[in-house]
């Protein structure tokens, strides 16, 4: 039993120390920056790319049908052929996922390069900053106090 009280009380100390906040915290943001790299990707990034390359461009919906079902005569969309059992490769939606990562890691990259700065900022104002003198010790600081009263007689 004191085992398991141990055992309890260690997780206890682990997770109010910080460690799974920390982490909780970092996971509920970068779901938050995901979305925000998503619409980045399909609100401004891809409309530019469309306008560069003259048309409508769509990654999402780009694929090659590898295999139809036998006798499949519908839609060539991709969620037409999906539901209907075609082998589909979906290039384009990992193309889409490849821009969010590429432009997550950028913004990722570009943050630790602004907090690092900041960091060597910090530093070099630390090492600039004269340093207080240390305070005398305390039988010193009684014998000045002492000569000072007795300078005042």
């Amino acid at each position: 039993m004191s085992k398991v009280r141990g055992f309890f009380s260690e997780f206890k100390e682990f997770a109010v120390r910080g460690n799974m906040i920390d982490l909780a915290v970092g996971v509920i943001i970068g779901a938050a920056f995901s979305k925000i790299i998503d619409s980045l990707v399909a609100d401004v990034i891809m409309p530019i790319v469309s306008f560069v390359l003259g048309g409508e461009v769509d990654f999402t919906n780009r694929f090659w049908v590898l295999r139809l079902p036998e006798g499949y005569d519908g839609a060539m969309t991709y969620e037409a052929l999906s539901s209907a059992g075609a082998v589909v490769l979906s290039w384009g939606n990992f193309v889409t996922i490849l821009i969010n990562f590429i432009l997550l890691a950028f913004v990722v990259f570009c943050l630790v390069k602004a907090v690092n700065a900041a960091r060597r900022s910090l530093e070099r104002e630390k090492e600039a900053a004269p340093a207080a003198p240390a305070p005398p010790p305390e039988d010193v600081a009684l014998l000045r106090e002492i000569r000072d009263l007795l300078k005042k007689q």
